[in-house]
């Protein structure tokens, strides 16, 4: 069993996060306003008419911020160069089951062209709502969407050809789009069950994966938190964060928006020359995830090790 020590901390912990949600829970007096907009004037003006859009875009971005701040960064892939007569971007908009495809091209030519886009799927992707040809005149720029349906957790690829069409002369030219990779740990979720269930699925599932630990990470803690945060599961073990001792073995689980449970056991070893070593073990129903987490692991580790390799030289 746990030291008391170490139940006390982790008491002292749930009470300290328990308190800190209840100061941020949102609070109105009781002889506060209610403003209720389907009962306004609709002569109605100045800033009162806006009382309630800072709710809203929390609601819709997650952020209150209108310049932008809900905004998504990493979904935004660049397609083609910018020496290439249609420059193209594209942004994601990952709803769970659905994927919505937004294209920006931009025509660097004093020509107009019809363009149309042709893409294509690698996983359990399918394509809904193909994207329409659009002219597009000299130096202008334009939207073009798609629609993707998604089936399972498994790395996906996008694909596909820009063909352009001069209007005026009918030469056709083809640029390929750089692919774009479906990230898992967008339909990742942290999940809890009991240490029963915990060993009952870790017998059940049949797809294993096993990463071996490479990192220059020197604290047991540290990398357990780095993996954690890395692959959006929760940590089932309670650990001490001392970092006194010399190995560590403990269980996390996550859940995909699809229901499927992904089991991951870490065990780690602190060698007499401070390095980590050990393996990451993990368990699915499916293979997809098992392989899609795996790569994960292996990319933050080598992510770790990169950064740590640019800031020796900068010194």
């Amino acid at each position: 069993p746990p030291p008391p020590q170490l139940l006390a901390e982790i008491k002292d912990k749930e009470l300290a996060e328990t308190k800190n949600s209840e100061e941020k829970a949102s609070s109105v007096a009781p002889d506060d306003l209610i403003h209720i907009r389907q009962l306004k004037m609709s002569a109605a003006t100045g800033g009162d008419i806006d009382l309630d859009d800072g709710s809203d875009l929390i609601r819709a971005i997650g952020s209150n911020d209108a310049e932008g701040g809900g905004q998504d960064w990493k979904h935004i892939h660049q397609l083609t160069g910018f020496a290439d007569p249609i420059y193209a971007e594209a942004m994601l908009q990952v709803n769970d089951y659905d994927i919505k495809l937004e294209i920006l091209c931009i025509n660097r030519t004093a020509e107009s062209l019809v363009t149309n886009i042709e893409l294509n799927t690698m996983g359990d992707m399918k394509l809904v709502e193909r994207p329409q040809a659009k002219v597009i005149g000299p130096l202008d720029q334009a939207i073009i969407k798609a629609s993707i349906k998604v089936s399972s957790t498994e790395s996906g690829h996008l694909f596909g050809t820009i063909v352009h069409e001069n209007a005026d002369t009918g030469v056709k030219g083809y640029i390929n789009m750089s692919s774009i990779h479906m990230d898992i740990m967008d339909y990742i979720r942290p999940a809890t069950c009991t240490d029963e269930s915990f060993r009952s699925m870790w017998a059940e599932f049949e797809w294993e994966n096993k990463v071996a630990i490479s990192t220059s990470i020197k604290s047991l803690p540290e990398f357990l938190e780095h993996i954690v945060a890395s692959t959006n599961m929760n940590c089932l073990t309670p650990y001490d964060k001392t970092d006194v001792s010399m190995f560590l073995a403990c269980n996390l689980h996550a859940r995909s928006v699809f229901g499927e449970d992904a089991l991951v056991n870490v065990s780690v070893e602190k060698k007499s020359d401070g390095k980590l070593s050990g393996y990451i073990r993990i368990r699915s129903k499916t293979q997809g995830i098992a392989l899609s987490l795996g790569d994960r692991i292996t990319a933050v580790q080598r992510k770790v090790d990169e950064e740590e390799k640019d800031a020796s030289r900068e010194q």
